[in-house]
């Protein structure tokens, strides 16, 4: 029971943000602005169910990446509520030298636990790792490319989570992915009609 419902609590929280991004993309002025700090909190509280459903599945990379992202999260909700050029350099440093330090740690711990690349889990776990971070931290900066690494996070992680019996888990990262495209097609549109 207590499975399902960390499930069902990751699952929404996480189909939420990618639901509101994907709505802030067609959006304008205040609404928009609101919408990307709705999806940016909403992400930030799913973080504790995944991280704790990831432990217990010992997928530890996946966990740690999901953890590791908060500081980027936590740009992108500074950038949605203050706009992007008021982050200082120092603060954008920071987050850089996390997600790619995250990035390193996560590959270093998937070669050293498994002994090398053995396990398809592995290479989903690598596809989320960049996925989730890359992504999260492009969007963070307001930069459309994000969405890419999003597509790569969502589909390694609806894997992972299929291989694993964590069916609605599975089903929200195929319905985000929905979402995802659809808010790279709006940013490709909207950067065409020069918005």
């Amino acid at each position: 029971m207590l499975d399902l419902l960390l499930q069902l609590w990751g699952g929404a929280f996480y189909l939420s943000n990618k639901v509101l991004f994907a709505l802030s993309e067609g959006g304008v002025g205040d609404r928009a602005r609101k919408q990307r700090i709705a999806a940016w909190i909403v992400y930030i509280l799913g973080v504790p169910a995944w991280v704790i459903v990831l432990i217990g599945k010992h997928d530890w990379i996946a966990a740690s990446i999901e953890a590791g992202g908060v500081p980027a999260m936590l740009l992108g909700l500074y950038n949605a509520c203050y706009g992007h050029g008021r982050v200082s350099t120092f603060w954008n440093a920071v987050v850089t030298t996390m997600t790619y330090g995250f990035l390193l740690l996560g590959l270093g711990a998937s070669l050293w636990y498994h002994g090398g690349l053995v396990a398809l889990s592995q290479f989903l776990e690598i596809g989320v790792m960049m996925g989730f971070l890359l992504g999260s931290y492009y969007l963070a900066k307001g930069l459309s490319k994000g969405w890419l690494f999003f597509m790569l996070m969502n589909v390694s992680m609806a894997a992972l989570m299929g291989l694993q019996d964590k069916h609605v888990l599975m089903g929200q990262q195929l319905l985000s992915l929905c979402f995802v495209v659809y808010g790279f097609r709006k940013t490709q549109r909207n950067k065409v009609e020069g918005n």
